[in-house]
């Protein structure tokens, strides 16, 4: 199977489950364990996204200085910090660890 043969096989599956989304009754998810349930995914994926996007680097573990960063954002974001001050900080972080190094 080619790189575009299973582009295009998900893509029909992708386009198959948001036509599947359509048929769901919305009795169904008015109910609070579904609702609740999709919202805790999408924290649980944007988690997971974060997590190797910061600590991953091609198949191997990377401990650099995006570790620290992303610590500091969740800190400055815990005390309500605005965003760009936050994206600011934690890029400072790691320009001056990268330049330590």
């Amino acid at each position: 199977m080619t790189l575009w043969q299973i582009i295009i096989a998900a893509s029909i599956v992708v386009l198959a489950l948001k036509l599947a989304g359509y048929v769901v009754p919305p009795a169904l998810l008015a109910k609070p364990t579904p609702s609740r349930i999709a919202d805790l995914l999408t924290v649980a994926l944007l988690a997971a996204l974060i997590a190797v996007q910061t600590l991953g680097s091609g198949q191997s573990l990377a401990l650099d200085a995006r570790l620290p960063a992303v610590i500091v954002a969740a800190g400055l974001f815990a005390i309500k910090t605005p965003f760009i001050v936050v994206v600011i900080v934690a890029a400072l972080v790691a320009a001056g660890l990268r330049a330590l190094t």
